[in-house]
This record gives structure tokens, sequence and C-alpha cells, in this order.
């Protein structure tokens, strides 16, 4: 069953997994570093336009596009060739989340926790869905979507609580209400696409960012 995962997949959900440093960003440098969230959301931001300008070189110049091509292309899908790539949006999504936690340190928290759990969730919804779906929602599997569900479970019940700062600036320990309802929340919104036509809106955008402020009312 596995061989169904292609080496495109496999490697955009490694890439995926790396990019928890976002949210780790996010939430743990202005602490360590003893600075203003703001200056966090001023990184996140500058790399996310750098992104942005990069995806315009590459489809816009022909030399750089060959060479982005060669070096990536074994992560893209493709109809990324002529649109932005995933890892593009994931950046968009955090700049919203660091955006969210200039609010107070609980926003602070919240977003760190939806983001983390949308770029894992989401990778292991892809990863399952590929290699053992047969339930199918248009390009999603229920499958992957159980997956993402019980993955988000496992890290905001078990891991979230043991990190450092969080129980703090969470306001105490995170209540199975809101372990369920979060990883609930991520699943669907990754499940079910926000589309308009043929336009379907790309939900490494917006999941984190909806997500984390409804973790902020329920919190």
């Amino acid at each position: 069953m596995i061989g169904q995962l292609s080496r495109e997949e496999v490697n955009r959900k490694l890439l995926h997994i790396l990019a928890v440093i976002l949210p780790s960003g996010i939430f743990y440098t202005p602490i360590h570093l003893e600075i203003h969230r703001s200056y966090a959301c001023l990184i996140i931001f500058s790399i996310f336009v750098f992104s942005v300008f990069v995806e315009i070189f590459r489809m816009r110049v022909s030399v750089f596009s060959k060479w982005f091509s060669d070096s990536f292309s074994s992560m893209m899908r493709a109809e990324e060739k002529n649109q932005l790539t995933g890892a593009t949006y994931v950046v968009g999504g955090s700049a919203i989340c660091s955006l969210i936690s200039l609010h107070s340190e609980k926003a602070a928290v919240c977003a760190f926790l939806c983001l983390t759990l949308f770029i894992l969730g989401d990778a292991a919804a892809a990863v399952i869905g590929k290699a053992i779906g047969r339930i199918k929602f248009g390009q999603k599997t229920v499958e992957g979507a159980l997956g993402c569900f019980l993955l988000c479970v496992f890290i905001a019940g078990l891991i979230f609580p043991s990190l450092p700062y969080f129980k703090e600036f969470w306001g105490g320990e995170i209540s199975l209400f809101q372990i369920i309802f979060i990883s609930a929340l991520v699943s669907i919104l990754e499940f079910f696409p926000i589309r308009w036509n043929k336009f379907v809106l790309n939900d490494n955008l917006y999941v984190p960012g909806i997500t984390s402020l409804i973790a902020i009312i329920i919190n």
C-alpha cells in the first residue's frame, strides 16, 4: 500500500514537518530573546514577502525557473508550475498566525498550538490518504481526515502540555473538550476546502488562522 505514495508527496510532507520551525519560532523567539512579539511577526512576514518574490521570479525568468525546477521538482506538484507553491502558502498562514499572536500571550500560545496541529495534521492526512485511503471526497479521503484528527489529539493532549511555557501561557491544563474540539476543527477545515466556482483557496493559508481565533474564544 505504501507504494501508492509518490516521492513528491513524501518529500512535500517531510518539508511540512520541518515547517514546525515556524510556529515554534513565533512562540519561543520572543520569550528566549526577550523581545516584543512584533519582531517575530516582522521576521515571518519578511520570509513570506521574500517567498512571493522568489515565486514571481521563478514564473517569469526562464533561467531561474529551470534551476528552481531542477532543484525542487521532487517537492512540487505539476499544477504548481504556474502558481504559488504550497510552501509559500504555509509561510503565508504562519504570517497570519504571527499577526494573531500580537494580541496577547494567550493568543500567541493558541496560534502556536493550532499552526503546529495543522502543519502536522495536514501532512498526516495526505500521507495516510495516499497510502490507505479508500473512501474519497473530492481529492480528500475519510481515512486521511481521521488520521489528521487522531494525530492532532495525540499532539495536543500529550505533547503540548509537556512543552516549556505552554501551560503557563494557556492558563492551566488544556481540557479534553478543547483538545477534541480544536483537533476536530483542524480536521474538518482541512477536509472541506473553501471553494468558489472552480477556485479553491489553499488551506495552508486560512485554516491555521481560523482555528487560532476559535481556540482563543474557547480558551
